[in-house]
């Protein structure tokens, strides 16, 4: 097994690296790519950037260019759910876009659809669901949660958008990157999860709360990641 692992900004893999032994960093169209091995397990940890583009293409690369044999997005997202608090946890059990609609041009395609694939949301691998639900309910007990994610090119701020989402998708929580990444590791046949820490509510409250909480629960989710690791070194 070797398991990449993309986060979108540096608070949420810099902790990784810092644990991280045998270290070895390659720069690939400008992302940098740290190999090494995390609590045992051969890894490979990059910072994408924000954004499904900037995903796709780490996706891509750990792929053809580290032979990862499996796929962590770690972060953090907007709660799309009442239910869900700051701090908790979302595990995908698939990820789909919410902001792609090609409905106008054919009313078979719902939002979400990409025409030409035989799915609308990515389904996550269920081992490591099982294996990432786990850990994240040791760092945090009884605020681990399944759900679907959805993602889009847009911070999610205001109740009305937050509701049409939630309409269209049926999602838990929303970001920015887990889609694309989900979209690329089913293209390449890479079993995949998502791990989302809740940010902020994804509501009229986000920009109050989203710097106040999101280094704290990046860093839940690098907890979360370690954990992982030490569970799938094991088992192998």
């Amino acid at each position: 097994m070797k398991l990449g692992i993309i986060g979108a900004m540096d608070v949420e893999v810099a902790s990784l690296k810092n644990v991280m032994e045998n270290k070895t960093e390659r720069m690939i169209a400008g992302s940098v790519y740290c190999e090494g091995t995390l609590e045992g397990l051969p890894v490979v940890v990059v910072q994408c950037g924000v954004g499904k583009v900037n995903a796709a293409l780490c996706v891509q690369t750990l792929c053809d260019c580290f032979s990862v044999t499996y796929l962590v997005n770690t972060g953090v997202a907007g709660s799309l759910n009442a239910a869900l608090d700051i701090g908790d946890f979302v595990i995908s059990t698939d990820a789909m876009y919410h902001d792609f609609d090609c409905h106008t041009l054919n009313p078979d395609y719902p939002v979400g659809q990409v025409p030409g694939l035989a799915v609308r949301a990515f389904p996550a691998d269920e081992r490591l669901m099982k294996v990432a639900f786990e850990a994240a309910d040791h760092i945090c007990p009884g605020h681990a949660h399944f759900g679907r994610i959805a993602s889009g090119d847009q911070f999610v701020c205001q109740k009305e958008r937050k509701e049409k989402i939630v309409s269209d998708t049926g999602a838990k929580c929303t970001e920015m990157e887990g889609a694309a990444i989900a979209h690329g590791a089913w293209r390449n046949q890479i079993p995949f999860v998502v791990i989302r820490a809740i940010s902020d509510k994804a509501d009229d409250s986000a920009e109050m709360d989203y710097p106040t909480f999101e280094a704290m629960a990046a860093q839940r989710c690098a907890e979360v990641i370690r954990v992982m690791a030490k569970a799938l070194q094991e088992s192998e």
